[in-house]
């Protein structure tokens, strides 16, 4: 049984409203901080701590703060990225659902430690149930005292504002976020400058995810130090994974990083395996921005070693046998589904999201779909794998944002991984119109269900 660091309460009736959050010791951190640590103090642990950006690149957080611009007389922000649009991921929906005082708790101290008097949490414009619920858990906080003049009397002010997005995956992108923010287009701006420099209206800015912000209080209330002997290595601390696609029981865990994924992926704490009795064929680890990986590979590394949940051991082999921790949004797939349509289906999503401002984003993702679509619908050649792998290494690297890199990953490893499935609906182009999956085929035997953890 991992830590709960983040969800230790979750199941605790009310422990979305303030007074219940409070008897469970919430606030805590804020107090500590401001009352016993100095703003230097409070950066200094998360940097002990190790932890890195829950939001998918995985940047250390203290790192990040500590890069902070501090011109005198400027004022600096702290912008907290709720903008949950990666298909699979929703655990950041999740804390601001059930724990939106966390986060809150957590844009406190992290203010605090930025010497931000004004912060924002900018979510996804479709949530509006959950921001109808941290607006309600902002005003409790600040009748309670915790926000407002003189916190605490302590002589430092906060006012935290929350912000709907327009409900475009672009604005994900911290850049992209803050031109939202300011009510522009969300287009993605060129860097340098970058936001800790120059961000929301020219000013110093830290732009950071819900899971980050909030994962600062368990840090502050138990020390960086302690945070951190928790996890792997450099992978320190949990992690919240949302769990979906063809397993017993999908969710969000928290998970200790260095978990085993078999362990993750069959044991009854967590997935529960593969429903129906299937076998495992593919998993998306991170979010649909990922690299794609077969069963055989996901369940053992390139060294024949179990692979761990971790940022380390889930990108071993780099893009030709591993894949990316991402945002945490861990998709299974099992013997029946088909690769060529899935991948479709992502390739729609980044084609629809691209904000159009770089060419090769612009009309790659286009083709990608384009392509993908005739494969799927009996219409393909044999010549269009070798096109769609031509056209993602025309889009990968040559972006303002990641957005044309989350697009061709996935196509590219599905290729690299499943080539004969997509031939397959080449061959039988009848047949793969209409039945809705390929071919059960995999590189190697794979391990059912019981044999897994031998």
């Amino acid at each position: 049984m991992g830590r709960k660091l983040l969800l230790e309460h979750i199941n605790v009736p009310g422990i979305n409203t303030y007074d219940v959050y409070r008897s469970k010791g919430g606030y805590a951190s804020v107090e500590k901080a401001l009352k016993t640590l100095t703003p230097e103090e409070v950066v200094e642990e998360v940097k002990k701590s190790g932890l890195r950006g829950r939001g998918g690149a995985g940047f250390p957080t203290g790192m990040k703060w500590s890069f902070l611009a501090k011109p005198e007389g400027v004022a600096r922000y702290l912008v907290c990225n709720a903008d949950e649009s990666e298909p699979g991921t929703f655990k950041d929906r999740y804390l601001m659902t059930y724990l939106p005082h966390l986060l809150i708790e957590g844009m406190i101290v992290g203010s605090y430690a930025l010497g931000a008097k004004v912060s924002y949490i900018y979510v996804r414009g479709e949530m509006m149930p959950q921001i109808r619920i941290l607006e309600k858990a902002i005003a409790e906080a600040k009748k309670a005292g915790f926000l407002g003049k003189n916190i605490l009397g302590t002589g430092y002010d906060l006012e935290l504002y929350v912000q709907p997005g327009g409900g475009a995956y672009i604005c994900g992108e911290e850049t992209a976020l803050l031109e939202s923010l300011e009510g522009k287009r969300g287009n993605p701006r060129i860097k340098p400058p970058f936001p800790a420099i120059a961000g929301v209206w020219g000013c110093p800015t830290v732009v950071n995810n819900v899971e980050s912000i909030a994962a600062v209080v368990p840090i502050i209330n138990e020390g960086g130090e302690e945070y951190a002997k928790v996890g792997i290595g450099r992978s320190t601390g949990t992690k919240l994974i949302s769990a979906g696609g063809n397993i017993n029981k999908p969710g969000v865990y928290e998970i200790d990083l260095g978990l085993p994924v078999e362990e993750f992926l069959y044991s009854d704490e967590y997935c529960g395996g593969i429903a129906n009795g299937k076998r495992l064929k593919a998993v998306v680890a991170g979010g649909s921005s990922v690299p794609i990986l077969p069963a055989n590979l996901f369940l053992k590394t390139i060294n024949n070693e179990p692979r761990l949940m971790s940022y380390e051991s889930l990108s071993d082999g780099g893009f030709v046998s591993g894949s990316m921790m991402g945002s945490g949004g861990f998709i299974a797939f099992d013997e029946d589904q088909c690769i060529v349509r899935n991948t479709w289906n992502f390739a729609r999503f980044y084609h629809h999201e691209s904000c159009g401002q770089c060419s090769p984003c612009r009309e790659g993702t286009g083709w990608l779909e384009k392509v993908l679509h005739r494969l799927e619908n009996g219409h393909g050649k044999m010549s269009d794998m070798d096109l769609l792998v031509d056209v993602s290494k025309k889009i990968e690297g040559n972006t303002i944002c990641p957005l044309g890199d989350a697009a061709a990953w996935p196509v590219a490893s599905a290729i690299r991984h499943f080539r004969d499935e997509f031939e397959w609906h080449v061959t039988n182009a009848s047949e793969a119109v209409t039945r809705n999956y390929g071919l059960a085929h995999y590189a190697d035997p794979l391990p059912k269900k019981e044999e897994a953890t031998t």
